[in-house]
């Protein structure tokens, strides 16, 4: 089967982040699994030639351009690249878009339609309802009909259903479909006993005010108190400048030396990170299946996670970490405000990383995170049931 994913922007940073990671492991699994899967998008960031291959799977790679400035990655797009959708899409079986009210997927998922083939979409909690008015506008002028008519809507958690639903009210949604992320089969992490040296909590993601990377630099002097070599690790793609201000307030704090800032990092990277690590740590504000906590459990490093996160019931339940009830308030960089949810944030945080911290706790988190991973998100098992909601789409075409 030939299948088409379109997703919205790659790049070495990898800074757009799950949905792309997505594409890229599903089409690999599909690959091994015989189908012929590929991976379009634009791309940006690249010395030289734009590459023809990621992380093992073919992509087609456009040049991105912003064609409305000061809308980010929703402004983006290729005007060849578009110029050419009409026949990407009908030389493939299966349109699979991953899709967000941007340039790029839904003009494609839009072509699929007017070319009448198969169209799969997963939003990746990325589509509800809004007030914005060029996403209110993006509505009208196709979003929803995309989403009513396409073969079959992806959809990672009940939270992102409802939010799909709410968008298409009052007509009907594209016949919904649960796919969780899922993740390849890791070797758990040697344990600091086998590894030596001291304890490393690291947060890795875009480092951007949703994810709350604040609120890990306040926590860190309350368990350096505890644990006085304790190392501190934040990666990923620096969107907003947030990182100097970060290790301006880690200086404020008198707490600097701890605090290490290691840049986006490729999927080796990432896993190597992990691997290196007692305890990860993602307080976003919201997250619906975020595939860092993921990477971080495939491996074996316990995950702590704010009840938002759409991990948190999993995570809990198997005993794979520690969620926390974060407060909602405006992240705050200087965490000089006593009561602010920055520093309340950190306090939580702290005391969930502490009890991780402790020898058999980790143990016991450690084997569950791994377990957790591989018996309810592995790639393989995500991918039997994408395959086999292709072979519905396609039977119910026909």
């Amino acid at each position: 089967m030939r299948v088409l994913h379109v997703v919205t922007h790659h790049s070495p940073d990898h800074v757009f982040g799950g949905p792309t990671r997505v594409a890229l492991n599903l089409c690999r699994a599909l690959r091994a699994a015989g189908d012929e899967a590929t991976v379009l998008t634009v791309g940006e960031g690249f010395e030289g030639p734009l590459p023809t291959e990621a992380d093992g799977v073919p992509v087609k790679l456009f040049p991105a351009r912003k064609i409305i400035p000061g809308y980010g990655f929703s402004g983006m797009t290729s005007p060849t690249m578009l110029a050419r959708a009409g026949s990407y899409v009908r030389s493939a079986d299966i349109v699979h878009v991953h899709m967000a009210r941007d340039l790029v997927t839904f003009p494609f998922a839009l072509q699929a339609l007017l070319s009448r083939r198969p169209l799969v979409v997963q939003t990746h909690g990325m589509i509800d309802p809004t007030t914005v008015p060029a996403a209110r506008i993006a509505d009208a002028l196709g979003v929803r009909r995309v989403l009513r008519r396409a073969d079959a809507l992806l959809y990672l958690t009940d939270a992102d259903r409802r939010g799909v639903a709410a968008v298409t009210a009052p007509a009907r949604t594209a016949p919904a479909k649960r796919l969780v992320n899922g993740v390849t089969a890791q070797e758990r992490r040697p344990s600091r006993a086998q590894r030596g040296g001291p304890p490393v909590v690291l947060f890795l993601a875009r480092v951007e005010d949703r994810k709350r990377p604040a609120d890990f630099v306040a926590a860190i002097a309350a368990i350096r108190a505890v644990h006085a070599d304790a190392r501190f690790v934040i990666a990923g793609a620096d969107t907003d400048g947030l990182v100097a201000r970060l290790l301006s307030t880690a200086a404020r704090l008198g707490v600097a030396d701890a605090l290490t800032y290691a840049g986006p990092l490729d999927h080796a990277g990432v896993l190597q990170a992990m691997r290196q690590a007692d305890v990860y740590v993602l307080p976003s504000t919201f997250d619906p299946f975020p595939v860092s906590t993921l990477e971080a459990l495939s491996v074996g490093v316990p995950a702590v996670i704010t009840a938002t996160n759409g991990l948190a019931g999993d995570v809990r339940g198997a005993g794979a970490g520690r969620v926390v009830d974060g407060r909602d308030g405006d992240p705050d960089p200087a965490v000089e405000a006593g009561d602010s949810a920055t520093a309340a944030n950190g306090a939580l945080l702290a005391d969930a990383v502490l009890e991780l911290l402790e020898p058999d706790a980790n143990e016991r988190a450690s084997e569950a995170a791994w377990r957790l991973a591989r018996e309810r998100f592995s790639i393989d098992s995500v991918t039997d049931r994408l395959r086999g909601i292709y072979a519905d789409v396609v039977a119910m075409r026909r």
